[in-house]
């Protein structure tokens, strides 16, 4: 194992990554690799149409079923309420989504609620927004199996969280889970979050983050880069797409630069969460 954790870490060094040198990367790169603009969303969509069909299942291997209670926790977080205006964004599978409105409609929730609440759950709209159609594809047959399939407060739109088709101030909340890191232009993806978000609206992110306690951190990297990609293999036949999941992760901004970076969008009370170690790290923000 010792032996293990120390080749790890010595294919990071080779390769240059640490937090200092990728800050300034994100934009252009796609794992480890360093890619041109406007090649690296047609490799992403490339990975996404690859996994769609497995995604959840393999979120479940993955995070030995984690990742269930990480998106619950952001959907407490969120608060919903009936009547909202909702967009979860990079949600194609549905899995938020779902969260959401069947908190809404939860019945000991409703039985506290004034009697319009019928009228309010009629208006409510959970926006699913996804650039890749396959991935919608799966959460429009998951919408069906859990008996959404007609309900109309769900509206599946293919779209880019770069440039997002809503109109200004029209969102009660943004949701983007496990998403974010796969965008060429971070700071666009907030700018439009900022954009859409009503004033008093709020901001969640769940992410895959850093972990920082040194012992857990050569432990989850090798977890990361040798039992991820080979699982991703076994049950799909794709290792690249799991090996570049991992990368990007590696990749992505550590929690207090991501915070500073909701911040510079405008956002205020930008907070963050840690769960499991920093495996995972729920940013929210509040649109004043």
């Amino acid at each position: 194992m010792a032996t293990l954790v120390r080749s790890v870490a010595r294919n990071l060094m080779r390769k240059n990554l640490s937090p200092a040198s990728t800050l300034h990367s994100h934009a252009t790169s796609f794992g480890f690799k360093d890619v041109a603009e406007e090649d690296k969303s047609k490799m992403v969509g490339n990975v996404f149409t690859s996994v769609a069909s497995n995604y959840d299942l393999m979120n479940d291997l993955m995070s030995g079923g984690l990742h269930r209670l990480w998106k619950d926790r952001l959907v407490s977080k969120l608060n919903p309420f009936p009547g909202m205006k909702h967009l979860d964004v990079a949600g194609g599978t549905g899995d938020v989504a779902f969260r959401i409105l069947e908190n809404i409609k939860n019945v000991k929730h409703r039985a506290i609620q004034d009697v319009l609440d019928d009228d309010l759950i009629e208006d409510t709209r959970i926006y699913v927004c996804d650039i890749n159609p396959n991935m919608l594809g799966v959460g429009k047959k998951r919408a069906e199996e859990r008996g959404f399939g007609r309900d109309k407060s769900l509206v599946w739109v293919e779209g880019d969280a770069e440039a997002l088709s809503f109109e200004d101030n029209s969102m009660d909340g943004y949701t983007i889970a496990f998403g974010i890191r796969n965008v060429t232009h971070i700071e666009r993806v907030l700018a439009e979050a900022y954009r859409v978000l009503k004033r008093g609206g709020r901001f969640l992110c769940l992410e895959l983050s850093h972990v920082d306690i040194p012992v857990y951190k050569d432990l989850y990297d090798v977890y990361s880069f040798s039992v991820i990609p080979a699982v991703g293999e076994l049950v799909t036949g794709d290792r690249e797409s799991y090996q570049y999941l991992v990368e990007s992760v590696r990749r992505f901004p550590p929690q207090e630069q991501f915070a500073k970076m909701i911040a510079e969008a405008g956002f205020q009370k930008v907070e963050y969460e840690n769960l499991v170690g920093g495996v995972v790290a729920i940013h929210s923000a509040l649109k004043f």
